[in-house]
């Protein structure tokens, strides 16, 4: 025996609060489209990909068209770390220390079969795969991959970057002027 009241939804959404959704749905489009084209990379290179790293840069592939011309060889400046060949276990507190000063949004490329798994190094000394230190968003595979790879991986982060939903505010009331804030 259900009664009227059982119909009605819970929460009955506003026209006030159709309005907020649909200005952060079009300021969140916005800013995916704005951080796509801005990818300001890292690069922490260590072995032979370096070479195929630097073809990226050069007039025939022209990474700047993509948004991430020039590398910034500083993390805090960054937001894309590209890890370009294989990483040793005692580099592999280096690389989480930089993949740590990234301040947020960040971003992982993972450049290369080395970086990927681990590459053809089964040893002691090789990380099998950066995944297992930072969290991987794109995978390049090849030894070394050709710089057409690259900018499909590219092309794929950018994709994900502009598909993430971006949070305006963060919930969190204002503070009315002339009160104290309360404590809890």
């Amino acid at each position: 025996m259900s009664t009227e009241l059982d119909a009605i939804p819970s929460i009955i959404p506003t026209r006030r609060d159709d309005a907020i959704g649909a200005l952060e749905k079009m300021v969140s489009k916005g800013l995916g489209w704005a951080r796509k084209y801005s990818l300001f990379q890292y690069p922490f290179v260590t072995a032979c990909c370096g070479m195929e790293y630097m073809t990226l840069a050069s007039a025939r592939y022209d990474l700047d068209r993509f948004g991430a011309a020039l590398p910034r060889f500083s993390p805090r400046q960054a937001d894309l770390l590209m890890v370009v060949g294989t990483v040793n276990c005692k580099q592999a507190p280096i690389l989480r220390r930089v993949w740590e000063s990234i301040s947020e949004p960040k971003w992982v490329m993972a450049f290369g079969v080395c970086a990927s798994s681990g590459g053809f190094y089964d040893n002691y000394a090789t990380v099998q795969g950066i995944d297992r230190i930072i969290p991987v968003d794109v995978y390049v595979p090849g030894c070394p991959p050709r710089p057409e790879q690259v900018l499909d991986g590219i092309m794929m982060l950018q994709a994900k970057i502009q598909g993430q939903h971006h949070q305006l505010t963060q919930g969190k009331p204002l503070p009315v002027l002339g009160q104290a804030p309360r404590q809890r």
